[in-house]
Order: C-alpha cells, then sequence, then structure tokens
C-alpha cells in the first residue's frame, strides 16, 4: 500500500488544511488585485468569477465521484488539489489570466466531494458524523491564522511574498498526497483493470438531479442544502469585501474577524456538534444549525456598526453545523461503494450553489448601488469612513446588506422544508445504478416500490 501508515481521518484532515491554508493567506492579496483589475463594478465581476467557477463545479462534480468510486480515492485528491491551487502564482504574473483560471478551475474545485467519500470509506456509521465534523472544522481551522499571517507579511513585506508562500504550501499538499496519503477504497471495490465501464448516468450531474427527484426524502435533503447553501456560498465570496468598503474594517481587523470565528467554528464542528447528534437528533441537529443562520444573516443585513459583525460572526460560527449533520445522514445511509457518487451529487448542488450564489449577491450589491469605489480611502481612515452609509436617505443607512436579508429568507424557506425530513431510518438503494459489484458485494434487487414504471427510490423507509 502507498502512503504512510493505513488510511485515516487524518490523512483527510491534513490535506484540506494545507489546501485552504494556502488560499487563506491570499486574503488581502486578493481584495487588492481584485479591486485593481476591476475598478467598476467589482462586487458585481467578483460574483461573475465564482458563478462560472461554481456552475463547472456543479457539472463536474458526479464525475469525479464516479471515478473516485471504480479507481480509488487518491489520484482524484491530487487532481483537485493540484487544479483548485493551480491559479496562485498566477496572482503576481497576470491578474486576469489568475481569475480566468480560478473561473476554470471549478471543474476541479471538488475537494470535498473526494475527502468526505474518502472518509466515508475507513469510518463506521456511528463515527461518521464526527469524522465529517471534524474535517469540516479542520477547514475554518485552516482560516483561523492564514489570513492574519497574510495580511501581516503583505504589509511587512508585499504581496508577492504571501503568493510565494501560498505556493509553496500547495505544493506540499501535492507532496503529502503523492507521498504520505495511502488509498482508502479496499481493493476488491475497484475493478481488475482501469478500463472497467463507467456509469456515466451516475456521472451526469442532471440524471444525479432528476435520480433525485424520484425520491421524496432525497428531494427534501437536497432542497434543504440548495436552499441553505445558496445564500452562505454568496456570502463568502464577497463578505470580506464588505468588511471593508461598508461596515470600515481594515485589513488586519479582518484578520482577526476570520480568526475568532474560525476557532468558534472549530469548537461548534467537534465538540457542539457531537453533543448535539446525541443528545437531539441528527434531524433536529440540522434545524437548529438552520435557526442560527437564519439569525445571522439577518443580524448581517441589518447591522451597521462593527460590534454588530462580531456578534453576528458568534453566531455564524454556531450555524455551521448544519453541512456535516447533513453529510452524516446522506452517508449513514448509502452504500459503501456509492459513498463518492452519493457525496458528489450533494457537492454538485453546493457546486450550482457555488455559481448561483455569488453572482445573486454580486446582482442585489449592484442593484443597491453598493459599489467598493473607495478601498483606499476606506482602509486610511479606517471605520469613520463608510462612503455607502454617508447619506441619511441612502437606502443602505436603513439596510446595509440587503443581500443578507434575502439569504434569510431562502434559509427560513430551507428551515420550512427541513421539517418534513423524516426522523426515521432510512437506507440508500443503489440497485441498478451499481457499478462494479463483485458478486461478494451483489446486493439482491428488491421490487420497486410502488408504481409500475421501473423507477426505483434512492431512500426506502426500512421500518415499514
Amino acid at each position: 500500500r502507498q502512503g504512510i501508515g493505513e488510511p485515516s481521518v487524518y490523512h483527510a484532515v491534513v490535506v484540506i488544511f494545507l489546501e485552504f491554508f494556502a488560499w487563506g493567506l491570499l486574503t488581502t492579496p486578493m481584495l487588492t488585485v481584485l479591486h485593481q483589475t476591476f475598478p467598476q463594478h467589482t462586487f458585481l465581476m467578483n460574483g461573475l468569477i465564482h458563478g462560472v467557477k461554481g456552475l463547472l463545479s456543479f457539472l463536474s462534480a458526479p464525475l469525479i465521484g464516479a471515478l473516485s468510486d471504480v479507481w480509488g480515492r487518491k489520484s482524484f485528491l491530487l487532481l483537485t488539489v493540484f487544479f483548485t491551487c493551480a491559479p496562485i502564482p498566477l496572482m503576481k504574473i497576470s491578474p486576469w489570466w489568475y481569475f480566468a483560471v480560478i473561473s476554470m478551475s471549478g471543474v476541479f474545485a471538488v475537494t470535498f466531494s473526494v475527502i468526505f467519500a474518502y472518509v466515508a470509506d475507513i469510518t463506521q456509521e456511528h463515527e461518521r458524523s464526527t469524522a465529517y465534523g471534524l474535517v469540516s472544522a479542520t477547514f475554518a481551522a485552516s482560516l483561523v491564522t492564514s489570513p492574519a499571517i497574510g495580511a501581516y507579511l503583505s504589509q511587512a513585506y508585499g504581496d508577492t511574498l504571501v503568493v510565494v508562500l501560498a505556493s509553496g504550501v500547495a505544493l506540499l499538499d501535492i507532496g503529502f498526497i503523492l507521498l504520505a496519503v495511502p488509498e482508502s477504497l479496499p481493493e476488491e471495490m475497484r475493478p481488475v483493470s482501469w478500463g472497467a465501464p463507467i456509469s456515466w448516468e451516475q456521472a451526469d450531474p442532471f440524471a444525479s438531479l432528476r435520480k433525485v427527484g424520484q425520491d421524496s426524502t432525497v428531494l427534501l435533503i437536497c432542497i434543504t442544502v440548495f436552499l441553505s447553501y445558496l445564500p452562505e456560498a454568496g456570502q463568502y465570496s464577497s463578505f470580506f469585501l464588505y468588511l471593508r468598503q461598508v461596515i470600515g474594517f481594515s485589513s488586519e481587523t479582518v484578520a482577526a474577524f476570520i480568526g475568532v470565528v474560525g476557532i468558534l467554528s472549530i469548537l461548534a464542528q467537534t465538540v457542539v456538534l457531537g453533543i448535539l447528534m446525541r443528545s437531539i437528533g441528527n434531524k433536529n441537529t440540522i434545524l437548529l444549525g438552520l435557526g442560527f443562520q437564519i439569525l445571522q444573516l439577518a443580524w448581517y443585513g441589518f447591522g451597521s456598526q462593527p460590534w454588530m459583525m462580531w456578534a453576528a460572526g458568534a453566531v455564524a460560527a454556531m450555524s455551521s453545523i448544519t453541512f456535516p449533520a447533513i453529510s452524516a445522514m446522506v452517508s449513514r445511509n448509502t452504500d459503501p461503494d456509492q459513498q463518492g457518487v452519493v457525496q458528489g451529487m450533494i457537492t454538485g448542488i453546493r457546486g450550482l450553489c457555488n455559481g448561483l450564489g455569488p453572482a445573486l449577491y454580486g446582482f442585489v450589491f449592484y442593484l443597491f448601488h453598493v459599489e467598493l469605489n473607495e478601498m483606499a480611502e476606506v482602509e486610511t481612515l479606517g471605520k469613520a469612513s463608510k462612503p455607502n452609509m454617508a447619506n441619511p436617505t441612502d437606502e443602505s443607512s436603513i439596510i446595509p446588506g440587503p443581500p443578507f436579508l434575502f439569504g434569510a429568507c431562502s434559509v427560513l424557506l430551507s428551515l420550512l422544508v427541513a421539517l418534513f425530513i423524516p426522523e426515521h431510518n432510512l437506507t440508500l438503494r443503489s440497485g441498478s445504478h451499481k457499478k462494479h459489484s463483485t458478486g461478494a458485494q451483489a446486493h439482491p434487487h428488491s421490487p420497486p416500490a410502488g408504481g409500475s414504471d421501473g423507477k426505483e427510490p434512492l431512500l426506502e423507509d426500512s421500518s415499514v
């Protein structure tokens, strides 16, 4: 077996940490380059760049997930990390190429899909929610210190050093996957040769969506993911710009904000998530996370003072438990050789949100005339300067962050949908969609539930 030791959650944790640590270092240089490259309609262009990237992720995630179910996780971890980090050196070489490659890198920007499948390969069902929480918390941990380090180095030594350091961290991640990460997919669950046939139906994102619609429970889960992650994706793409432009945070304050919220998110996704899953159950944990998300989005929308952003950030940390809880619910009811496809399906929906969310936020900012026109002035004058809130009759003085209120309404709908997700145990039925099951793995086909159209539901109530 290639790699160091047996496959473990810690291998996945290191891969995620290094990838997003590299991108976290670029937080401050990214804001500067974005404004210099697109001085007009910065929020709108930011939304369009992330929108193209997210759309491509949506199209490719099921294919990569299905291929990893056949050929193993390690090669696709290497592929996704390499292409996700490929734009980093271009930031100083050519900003236009940098943003172009960021958009195109969305084809492979699905590391979480492969990582969650990797974790599912090596964990028992009762451990999986904790393991997913640890991976998600690592994502938060990678953003705790890296933006602050990047902001300090950028101010002291310039952006070039930060870009070089981020490129070095990305190369370290690639080297770690090559040398240290062992394959997690058991040999008996892989085909004899790499020429084994692939079910292209499972690799088609639209076929996956059509398949989702065949079962009401899967449909409810996916709608919940879509409505809750749509505003989160838009918020993540524009929030640091928003803090600097509208609220008047300096780059150092933005870095400190990310660090504090990141630490609280780590606690929420490790300690708090485990306690909630054991005490109130999977579904109620999801509902609680959605409730926190509604509160923090509304607070961001109406908040106009720095202390309000800090308070809402604490609530945002608690809302971070939602997606690990949803992933655990889906994964624990999935056949072992279907983990990549299922996680690819969910990641594909998130990828679609990564396309629509930033574009929606950028468009709403544009409609309400919230623009990044005075970056240098805001940075110099600090919190006292808020160009978009100087006019008392301006709508932004009443509602500083209109997109966040749109997001709160979306998550409220998500909460209402999640109320109807059944609480009883469910069993994912792969049935005829199996790709490479052997005689030892093959499951007998059960009769299609209800109806004579031959369509087999993804989820079946196992308690009936």
